[in-house]
């Protein structure tokens, strides 16, 4: 195996995870949404989402085959990688847009189905707001990203808007989980989380731990800015972002699987079990671990 070679299996078992759990995503979504009579808003929303998951569906397919390319050594050129890339960026910002609109069901009144049953300022927390941003941040760095892409331009722009981009995914999925935990408190008081050692546990690692990761992140990618090329990146420091946030979710999951619902079900096992669209993240560590063990002389 070549020095790149655990660097490429991991980025090869990373996008193959995508990929499958957004095709199962966009199946059963595509199913269920098919089989029941919904109200306005949940119909927009569910066939938004249906719509979404299509587009992630095919930057994951993508992704599958460009990281195959690079396994077996069949090199793209650099025209190619990057027009690669740019489909992939194209195709995962086209997955957040239409979160637009349950952010906005999520902050009208008018449009919340929920409001009459008592349900409403959970459901602008755990979905007005967390959509609503996520729907304009993320699409927003992307589109960054996919202008400062271009083969004929320097590396600088684009490893700009790479560590922004990076940064702001895990912002992201600070905020979703962060807010279900909320509204999982607002529902069922505080001592779901203060009488259950493993909720403490949780409610820890999402609420503080996500939250100085995005820091760290921040704080890592300003001092980056100014890498003319990825050999300037302290590439292990990058990998270690990498597993903490794929450990985030590798240890809830298995909290999950190991005790069950602690406290009982409710709105944060619903959320990260069942609408978690990023639970994929689980693999993560597997391309983070081999850039531990970069160094410059090697690249």
């Amino acid at each position: 195996m070549t020095k790149d070679g655990p660097l490429k299996f991991g980025l090869f078992l990373v996008a193959l995870t995508w990929f499958l759990f957004t095709i199962y995503q966009f199946i059963k979504s595509a199913i269920y949404g098919a089989t029941v009579d919904w109200p306005f808003w949940m119909l927009l929303t569910d066939n938004a989402s249906v719509v979404s998951l299509g587009f992630r569906t095919m930057g994951g397919l993508i992704a599958v085959v460009a990281v195959l390319f690079y396994l077996f050594n069949r090199d793209l050129s650099k025209p190619e990688a990057t027009m690669t890339l740019r489909w992939i960026l194209v195709a995962e910002a086209l997955y957040w847009m239409p979160l637009f609109l349950s952010g906005l069901w999520g902050l009208l009144p008018t449009a919340n189905d929920f409001v009459s049953e008592g349900y409403g300022i959970l459901f602008v927390i755990e979905t007005g707001v967390p959509c609503m941003l996520e729907s304009l941040i993320i699409p927003f760095v992307l589109i960054k990203l996919f202008l400062a892409l271009n083969p004929n331009k320097p590396a600088k722009g684009a490893i700009k808007w790479g560590l922004i981009s990076g940064t702001a995914f895990i912002f992201v999925f600070w905020l979703d989980n962060t807010v279900n935990w909320i509204a999982a408190i607002i529902e069922k008081g505080i001592e779901y989380v203060t009488a259950y050692p493993l909720n403490i546990l949780s409610f820890g690692m999402t609420c503080v731990g996500l939250l100085l990761l995005t820091l760290y992140s921040a704080y890592f990618s300003r001092k980056s800015f100014g890498a003319e090329t990825l050999s300037d990146l302290d590439l292990p420091k990058i990998g270690a972002i990498i597993i903490c946030l794929g450990l985030y979710f590798d240890i809830i999951y298995v909290m999950w699987l190991l005790f069950g619902s602690v406290g009982g079900w409710g709105t944060w096992y619903a959320w990260i079990l069942g609408h978690n669209m990023n639970l994929w993240a689980v693999a993560l560590p597997l391309a983070g671990l081999p850039l531990l063990f970069y160094r410059k002389k090697e690249l």
